[in-house]
């Protein structure tokens, strides 16, 4: 077993050399591109320990009869519970308010409480969410104990996501959803499904949540009309390039909270995270692969 920290996030030839000779590749954001497969002959599975896989050319793996191996359910529970958080923090302001206290704004304060930005409250208003998978449904069942109207968009309508959202058109979604939540894949056809046209149709005040992918978003527009105030917040937790350039717009939008990519970063999930990848290569070697994404 040879094990690499760090070889790099982009395509590069060190990572085959780093592959040359192995059978089993388990890899997190390291790429695996059609160029390295063709340069690693001996492959024979792929591990990724993530529940997304679109750091390796899957279509390709699958051409070349390697199976791709992901960690479908680790996740579930603290990323949806990690989206909420960040819609808490942008309608109470938690951290802002605390800081203010310890520097002795309410000690001083004239009056026994004060607040310093608008409190949202919750109940009664509309959530949409893209992609109501597991994740999706994670959150769905916190926002629906806060008694928020659910709505849905996905290419897949599951009876469970039924009991918990109402599903609409993409339109209908943006259109009448006061917080609009991304917990979809990256593919094509959502790649900038936030953008100028769609933020357009959107409610003025909208709050977007995303800790799925940060392509998902066109980070200019997004910037635009946080500035403007068509969008009233953001709570991100992915950039479209991470760690996050100097130059991204939303460094400096109004109203927008970024944190780095920690969504799935709690203990428990990070041992499921080892726990089930371990099982996944042992189930390949046994003959019977499980969790395989390109089948």
């Amino acid at each position: 077993m040879k094990v690499y920290d760090r070889i790099s996030y982009t395509e590069s030839p060190a990572i085959a050399e780093a592959l040359a000779g192995a059978q089993i590749a388990i890899t997190n954001k390291t790429p695996i591109s059609r160029a390295t497969i063709d340069k690693c002959p001996d492959l024979k599975c792929i591990a990724v320990l993530a529940t997304g896989y679109n750091v390796v050319d899957y279509n390709y793996a699958k051409e070349k009869g390697i199976p791709v191996l992901n960690v479908p359910t680790y996740g579930t529970q603290i990323v949806g519970q990690y989206a909420v958080g960040l819609l808490l923090e942008i309608c109470s302001h938690y951290q802002h308010h605390s800081d203010t206290v310890k520097a002795g704004k309410w000690q001083n304060n004239i009056d026994w409480c004060y607040w310093d930005f608008p409190m949202i409250e919750l109940y009664g208003k509309t959530a949409g969410i893209i992609g109501l998978g597991r994740i999706g449904q994670s959150t769905a069942k916190i926002l629906k104990a806060m008694d928020m109207r659910l709505l849905a968009y996905d290419t897949f309508q599951s009876e469970a996501g039924k009991a918990l959202a109402e599903y609409v058109e993409l339109d209908k979604l943006f259109a009448e959803s006061d917080v609009i939540f991304l917990h979809c894949p990256l593919f094509p056809p959502t790649e900038g499904i936030i953008n100028k046209a769609n933020i357009a149709n959107m409610k003025d005040g909208v709050i977007i949540i995303n800790n799925s992918r940060g392509q998902l978003v066109v980070e200019q527009d997004l910037a635009d009309a946080l500035n403007s105030g068509k969008v009233y917040a953001a709570g991100l937790d992915v950039v479209s390039t991470e760690p996050i350039k100097p130059d991204n717009p939303l460094l400096k939008a109004k109203n927008c909270i970024i944190t780095p990519h920690i969504s799935w970063a709690a203990q428990a999930a990070r041992q499921r995270i080892m726990d089930i990848t371990v099982d996944n290569v042992k189930a390949f070697i046994a003959g019977n692969p499980v969790n395989v994404v390109n089948k």
